[in-house]
């Protein structure tokens, strides 16, 4: 059976509760569903084979779903990455924490669940978030739901979609942004804007003006 915990939408017993059990599950290699600006998470230890693979099978997905990780510090991503740009560090600066994700090349040495060779760094804008992320350290994290479904904006939606499969869900209310992260690819020279979500290309240029779009980019690859 599932724990919920109301987190509610300020501070208080109730989610300084939340807060200490989602820390304490994620250190027991448990899964997590935790509120982001957009859509709930499903949260798992990256560093921990048999949480991944849990999060992997409460999503209806084999091991090669690719997961993005999220991070509480700005100062956590050189250890998560390497190579970070000068236009990488401008866009941390400008757009962290919020809804922007950076496709970034992983540290050779990092011990975890990642076939990629790469990985998705964000900082989310959401104050239950990254008070976990302070006492857990980094998150896998994918959105709440089954393969084939939409992403759940409630608590209660992902708890339909996983069930009981979840050690605890953080109730935190319906998300507040409509539009999901913008993805920009630093593994590659221009960056390249994967996906214009929150972040337009014009307002993520004012920053690195070298980035270009996905369209354009794959007419200048062909």
């Amino acid at each position: 059976m599932s724990l919920v915990i109301d987190v509610g939408d300020r501070p208080g017993p109730g989610r300084e509760r939340g807060i200490s059990a989602a820390a304490a599950a994620i250190k027991r290699g448990d899964l997590v569903v935790l509120p982001t600006e957009s859509v709930y998470g499903l949260a798992a230890d990256p560093f921990s084979p048999r949480a991944m693979r849990a999060l992997r099978e409460a999503k209806g997905r084999g091991d090669d779903l690719p997961v993005g990780v999220l991070v509480g510090a700005v100062r956590t991503v050189d250890g998560l990455a390497s190579g970070i740009t000068a236009d990488g560090r401008a866009l941390i600066e400008a757009f962290w924490p919020g809804p922007l994700t950076l496709v970034v090349r992983e540290q050779p040495t990092l011990a975890w669940d990642n076939p990629a060779g790469h990985v998705s760094l964000r900082m989310p804008l959401h104050p239950v978030t990254l008070a976990v992320l302070a006492a857990t350290g980094p998150l896998a994290v994918t959105s709440a739901q089954r393969a084939g479904s939409a992403p759940p904006r409630t608590c209660a939606d992902a708890e339909d979609q996983l069930a009981d499969g979840i050690a605890l869900y953080l109730d935190a209310g319906e998300t507040i942004a409509e539009a999901p992260s913008s993805i920009v690819d630093l593994t590659v020279d221009p960056p390249v804007l994967l996906r214009e979500g929150a972040f337009s290309l014009e307002v993520l240029r004012e920053v690195c003006p070298d980035l270009v779009g996905a369209d354009a980019a794959g007419r200048s690859d062909g």
